[in-house]
């Protein structure tokens, strides 16, 4: 999960301008589990540096998540990271999950405070209060298995190689204009500053509508002693339903001019389009700012996702794609 290293070239050859990754859910049922499938792999043929899985959905727990990023881990050349949230799981549970993460190859991972379950008006947080203590719990998962790995020579019976066993990447939550439960201005500054400290090695950005909340809370994170990467994250709104409800959760203020458009438009098809534009003209203005990749929040469908890189210079044309395969 290093924004410094090159992106891999799958076998189309596309490689996007900056590094992308994308985050999806696992399904519900077992139902959609093959249009997920095909969802990952057309994203995965655009090289992003990981897919993110969510735990759960608005804060319930469990799910087919490690079903999900097996089946990234197995047929794909992309990094799964795996979400894991405080809400719903105590320290001995957490535990459990994340040496089951482990054990199935998952390396990177997004430790979250998480949402409470809908049908709860105050989270179960057990005896994991923050994501910071999250963080601590991943490292200390890892330090306790063996620092090495024995692979067998071909050809040499009883004979094996060691290896240092690869160190897990964690990701954390940023929040440019403040997290709901905030209860003073630079408080999650400082909560960044903190799982910064308990291990964390990147940030992902809650969703924002403008340019200069990202570029401030950067600003605001650097002065403050922040020094891991700060990767935007982008949510392609295409209806007045979706941008309700991403207000209902994330607290942020109605961006009206984004919410008279969705409004006034009559088709479907007109309200994808303005969705598309408005998140590929905000991703222009991030990655001319020097914003060091973006993260897309598909909800599990690649179209909108890919058609919002296309339309903002960071892929080439499906097209030009499909050109360069043959």
């Amino acid at each position: 999960m290093s924004f410094d290293a090159p992106p891999f070239a799958p076998a189309g050859g596309v490689v996007p301008r900056v590094p992308i990754s994308f985050e999806l859910y696992p399904p519900r049922t077992s139902a959609p589990a093959e249009a997920l499938h095909e969802t990952i792999q057309q994203l995965a043929a655009v090289a992003p540096r990981f897919i993110s899985v969510t735990y759960g959905a608005g804060g319930s727990v469990g799910g087919r998540s490690l079903d999900v990023l097996r089946y990234i881990r197995a047929h794909t050349a992309v990094e799964p990271l795996a979400h894991l949230t405080c809400v719903g799981n105590t320290y001995a549970g957490a535990s459990r999950l994340i040496r089951e993460f482990l054990d199935a190859g998952i390396l990177s991972f997004l430790a979250l405070r998480g949402d409470p379950p809908l049908d709860e008006s105050e989270p179960f947080l057990g005896d994991l209060e923050s994501s910071a203590q999250l963080v601590q719990l991943i490292d200390r998962a890892q330090a306790e298995r063996a620092p090495y790995e024995e692979r067998p020579i071909p050809g040499v019976p009883g004979a094996v190689q060691v290896t240092p066993r690869k160190r897990v990447s964690i990701a954390v939550a940023a929040y440019p204009n403040g997290h709901p439960r905030s209860t003073y201005r630079h408080q999650d500054v400082e909560a960044l500053l903190a799982k910064q400290a308990a291990g964390a090695t990147l940030a992902i950005t809650q969703l924002f509508f403008h340019p200069d909340d990202y570029f401030a809370f950067v600003e605001r994170a650097r002065r403050a002693g922040v020094t891991i990467p700060i990767l935007p994250g982008i949510m392609p709104i295409t209806s007045p339903a979706r941008l309700r409800r991403v207000l209902e959760l994330s607290g942020e203020e109605l961006p009206a001019e984004l919410s008279i458009a969705l409004e006034v438009e009559p088709t479907v098809e007109g309200r994808t389009e303005i969705g598309i534009a408005r998140a590929a003209a905000l991703i222009r203005e991030l990655v001319d700012g020097g914003a060091p990749g973006i993260h897309l929040y598909a909800f599990n469908q690649h179209r909108t996702v890919l058609a919002v890189l296309e339309d903002a210079g960071i892929l080439p044309s499906t097209a030009d794609r499909v050109r360069g395969a043959h």
